[in-house]
C-alpha cells in the first residue's frame, strides 16, 4: 500500500534531479566562499558597512539588528529593519561586509520602490500558502487520481513559482547594488572585491537552483495532470 505514495515522489525526485544537483553545488560554493571570505580582513564590520551604505542613501531610520544563526541575514520591509547574523554583524572580514551590503541593497530597493521587490512582497502570502498546502494537494491528486485536486495544487504551487521567478531579479539587483556601493563608499577597494564577488555570486546560484527546482516541480505535475486527462 505504500508504493503508490512513494512512486510520485520518486518520479518527482528524478525529474528535478538537475535542480537538486545544482542546489548542492551552490550550497558547497556558498560555504566555501564564505569561509574563505571570513579569512580576508576588512576595515569595517558588517554592521559598520551596512550603516554607512544606509546612511549614504538617506536611510538613517532603518535599524540594524544582530540575530542568532549562520547566514540568517535578511531585510524586513515591514519593520524597516536589517537583520544580520551575529558573525556578519560583528565580523570584520569581506564575507561579512559583502553579505551586509547585499541586505542593505534590499533596503535601498525598498526605499526607491524597486518594482520586482514590490511584486515579490505582494506574492509572499500566496507563496507561503502555496508552499504549505500545494504539495499535499499535488501528491494526493496523483495518488487518488483526483484531477480537480491536482489542478488545485498546480494553481497553488504556481504562486510559489511566481515568487521564485520574481525573486531572481530582486536578489541579483541587490548584489549588484552591494558591489557598486562597497566601492563607491570606499568600504572595499575595487581590486579587493574578489572574495565579496565570490560570496555573492555563490549566493545567487542558490536562488537560481531554487527557481529551477520550483519550475521543474510545477512542470512535472502539469505533465501528470495532462496524463490524467488523456487517460480518461
Amino acid at each position: 500500500m505504500g508504493m503508490p505514495f512513494f512512486y510520485p515522489n520518486l518520479g518527482l525526485l528524478l525529474f528535478i534531479a538537475p535542480a537538486l544537483i545544482l542546489a548542492m553545488i551552490a550550497q558547497w560554493w556558498v560555504h566555501s566562499a564564505y569561509a574563505k571570505g571570513q579569512n580576508v580582513p576588512s576595515s569595517m564590520s558588517g554592521f559598520m558597512a551596512a550603516r554607512k551604505i544606509l546612511d549614504a542613501a538617506g536611510l538613517q531610520k532603518v535599524a540594524i539588528e544582530a540575530i542568532p544563526g549562520q547566514l540568517s541575514d535578511h531585510y524586513d520591509p515591514r519593520g524597516k529593519v536589517l537583520r544580520l547574523s551575529s558573525d556578519n554583524y560583528h565580523g570584520r572580514n569581506l564575507a561579512a561586509v559583502g553579505i551586509a551590503a547585499h541586505e542593505a541593497g534590499h533596503a535601498v530597493q525598498d526605499a526607491v520602490g524597486y518594482l520586482p521587490l514590490v511584486v515579490r512582497n505582494l506574492a509572499v502570502p500566496a507563496a507561503n500558502f502555496g508552499s504549505g498546502a500545494s504539495m499535499f494537494m499535488l501528491i494526493l491528486g496523483v495518488v487518488l487520481n483526483f484531477k480537480w485536486l491536482l489542478l488545485l495544487g498546480i494553481v497553488c504551487f504556481s504562486a510559489v513559482v511566481l515568487f521564485q521567478v520574481v525573486n531572481l531579479p530582486v536578489e541579483f539587483n541587490a548584489s549588484s547594488r552591494a558591489k557598486a556601493l562597497l566601492v563607491e563608499e570606499g568600504i572595499v577597494h575595487q581590486f579587493d572585491m574578489g572574495p565579496v564577488n565570490n560570496v555573492l555570486n555563490a549566493a545567487a546560484l542558490t536562488y537560481v537552483a531554487a527557481t529551477l527546482q520550483a519550475i521543474l516541480t510545477l512542470l512535472y505535475y502539469v505533465m501528470r495532470f495532462a496524463g490524467q486527462r488523456d487517460s480518461r
